[in-house]
């Protein structure tokens, strides 16, 4: 499979081409900075070059060409303000929707969070509200389109540990953490499972393995 996946110089991002390099998929990741080519390159992963946050549905459905699925892992980052919120997290995955469906890619994974809600309130801390708000309203925007067999990952709190390859997959989750690693994971093996299409599954640290959480999802289990 050849895998495009918005945000390719992520944290999660990365961790997801080199597990689909190993595994012999074929994964591009769409950078916008040059000097993150030698990054890319080593996790295995084809790098393309360009700007979500300016580019157009056409520019962007040139780099699908030939692509299997789609993946959103992009994201504003940490100490970015409201509006790139805004255009990173919400309308950049709009973005890739459009060039989905322009470049005939059916299957696209976004990567949302834990609370997203277009309607969120979070008085404490404006910046995050404005986050979850995007990230709702990225998540509406993609499961409104017939063309495309979505899935909507929710993950919770996210760590950086080497992963436990153990997680609970199911909506509606009691908040929780969960280690990147097992994101990417999780990812990988939603990307060979047509059955998970049209779901959205809170992911957090559990007992059962990802093959298995990713199996009961699609009603294998």
């Amino acid at each position: 499979m050849r895998i495009v996946i918005a945000g390719g110089h992520g944290q999660i991002a990365r961790r997801l081409e080199r597990l689909l390099a190993d595994r012999g998929d074929r994964p591009a990741g769409i950078i916008r900075r040059p000097e993150q080519t030698e990054d890319l390159v080593a996790a295995g992963a084809e790098p393309l070059l360009l700007d979500l946050e300016a580019a157009t549905p056409p520019e962007l459905a040139r780099l699908l060409d030939g692509a299997d699925a789609v993946v959103f892992a992009a994201g504003a980052g940490a100490g970015s303000g409201a509006a790139r919120k805004l255009t990173v997290d919400r309308d950049a995955a709009v973005l890739l929707a459009d060039a989905a469906e322009l470049a005939g890619v059916r299957r696209y994974l976004i990567v949302s969070s834990m609370g997203a809600d277009a309607g969120a309130r979070y008085p404490a801390d404006e910046t995050f509200e404005t986050y979850l708000r995007a990230k709702g309203a990225a998540d509406d925007a993609v499961r409104a389109r017939s063309t495309l067999d979505w899935t909507v990952l929710r993950p919770g709190r996210l760590t950086d540990g080497p992963g436990t390859g153990l997680v609970r997959l199911a909506p509606d989750l009691p908040r929780g953490s969960v280690d990147r690693q097992d994101v990417a994971a999780v990812l990988a093996a939603l990307l060979h499972e047509p059955g998970t299409a049209g779901q959205t599954p809170d992911l957090v640290a559990g007992n059962a393995t990802v093959a298995e959480a990713v199996a009961a999802a699609a009603g294998h289990g």
